[in-house]
């Protein structure tokens, strides 16, 4: 046999592949197919392995350029159902003329946002620094300026004086009113202003009354006789520069088929500021003067709404009365105490003990010592600097993969979701006292930053300093039934699909 055949024939073979180089070439293929998958199927993979994650829709979820008819907005339905009266709740975006740029809208949110916090804040921190040793008729009771379209984004139609006005909704304000004829100064709204003198039921207050000097606990300034009258007149200034200045009055308001008779409300004849193009604002805080606290003979001082998504076609609800077999909860209603701020006694305060990320509880020293608000009219929650923190660290662990992108204005943890349809995000919970959970529905989790969902923010925000004042906002209420019972001072959550479409 000749020597070159034999030398091939001797020639040792390669070596069988050991458990170790098998185990490598299957993790290359591995991260090869993850590197080269389509971005749906990437996006899923980077939460991979936590067990409380949900799907959200990037193209269902994008804003368009309009949503509906707006006379159909400003005209809306109501009902009574059982004992309970149901009002239609729009997002003030929804109802609004058409808009042809939803990116400038979106950051406007932001902005104008920001602005209402940072009244909330000051005034709050004002308040405390008088000292606790004041009487609350004499404190300043914070206000904030609920009454700016771009922040405080829901709103009903009710009766006054035989007349529909379309009104904001804000649980962060007592005082109600509208704009009112003759106006020296009023801002441009959808419907005509309500006119007095077309209402046999209208009344003026008179300035040395009890019910003027109410305006003390719920506005922070107290009534003041008008010029050559005897009438109470009020005023209001909001911390954008807004204000509502006019005479207070009683009228018959009608929610839904159900009067409140001599109802008391702000008359407006000088306004100004970024009130958009409603008729007025609606109070629900916890104030003599707020809705809640003048009817409660009817409805027994129990109100609940659920919030749809601006992207919804259909409108959400606000439910006078504590009948709780019209909600159309998916899940039980947990409970929790609100907690009593004789500083701040008109909003509503909650315990935050805790937050969970996809699932994973966080730990923070302030949770269970520190109270939060709950507010309709701010957007974005403002979380504890620590508590933000370990939510942004968590968060980014579990949404991983995705590129990064700039900041936006107090959204600091965002990203770029171009060529994705459909992405995996780990759910937020809040939970509060023993029982009580809020689970942030899908689309309070991420903030378009752009109308094309091309980029996003992660909806939560930090507060500048441990001191200031947490706020729950509207945005992160979504799709669930908030129930506010002032008889026994708790507050509920339920998952609920608000809007009927």
């Amino acid at each position: 046999m000749p020597a070159s055949n034999s030398s091939k024939i001797l020639k040792p073979l390669p070596p069988s592949p050991s458990l170790e180089s098998m185990s490598l070439l299957l993790l290359f293929f591995l991260f090869s197919f993850i590197l080269h998958a389509p971005p749906t199927t990437y996006a899923t993979s980077v939460v991979h392995g936590y067990g409380d994650k949900q799907v959200f829709d990037l193209k269902k979820f994008r804003w368009t350029q309009q949503q509906t008819d707006t006379l159909n907005c400003f005209h809306q339905r109501s009902r009574t159902e059982k004992s309970a009266t149901i009002l239609e709740l729009h997002h003030r975006d929804f109802c609004s003329e058409p808009i042809s740029d939803w990116n400038q809208i979106l950051q406007k949110h932001i902005l104008s946002d920001q602005i209402r916090v940072n009244s909330l804040q000051s005034r709050i921190k004002t308040r405390f620094s008088n000292g606790f040793n004041q009487q609350l008729s004499q404190a300043e009771i914070p206000l904030t300026s609920g009454a700016k379209l771009d922040t405080l984004n829901y709103i009903v139609t009710v009766g006054l004086g035989g007349r529909n006005l379309t009104v904001i909704v804000d649980t962060g304000s007592d005082l109600t009113w509208v704009q009112c004829q003759p106006c020296s100064s009023c801002y441009n709204q959808q419907e005509p202003l309500f006119n007095p003198s077309e209402s046999l039921s209208y009344k003026s207050v008179l300035c040395k009354s009890t019910t003027c000097e109410n305006l003390e606990d719920a506005t922070g300034s107290s009534g003041v006789c008008g010029i050559n009258s005897s009438s109470c007149n009020y005023y209001l200034s909001y911390g954008d520069g807004s204000y509502t200045r006019g005479d207070l009055a009683t009228d018959n308001l009608v929610l839904g088929a159900t009067p409140v008779k001599g109802f008391v409300f702000g008359c407006g004849r000088v306004n100004d500021g970024l009130f958009g193009g409603v008729s007025g604002l609606m109070g629900l805080g916890r104030s003599a003067l707020s809705v809640i606290s003048q009817s409660y003979n009817v409805f027994g001082g129990i109100f609940s709404y659920c919030l749809p998504s601006v992207t919804d076609s259909g409108p959400g609800s606000l439910i006078l009365g504590g009948e709780t077999s019209v909600y159309k909860n998916s899940t039980p209603i947990s409970y929790t105490n609100l907690i009593s701020n004789p500083m701040m006694s008109t909003f509503y305060f909650l315990n935050l003990t805790g937050v969970s990320i996809g699932g994973v509880s966080l730990q923070d020293p302030s949770f269970g010592k520190r109270d939060i608000l709950i507010d309709s009219g701010t957007v974005i929650t403002r979380l504890f600097p620590s508590v933000y923190n370990v939510v942004k660290s968590e968060f980014l662990k579990q949404f991983s993969g995705f590129p990064k992108a700039p900041a936006f204005s107090i959204l600091d943890t965002c990203f770029d979701l171009s060529g994705y349809e459909e992405v995996d995000i780990p759910t937020i919970k809040l939970h509060f006292g023993k029982e009580a959970e809020l689970e942030v529905d899908v689309t309070g989790v991420l903030y378009f930053v752009k109308a094309d969902a091309t980029q996003v923010c992660l909806a939560l925000a930090g507060l500048s300093d441990e001191d200031e004042i947490g706020i729950i906002g509207n945005y992160q209420q979504k799709n669930t039934r908030v129930v506010y019972n002032t008889k026994d001072s708790t507050l509920g959550f339920a998952k609920e699909k608000c809007s009927s479409d």
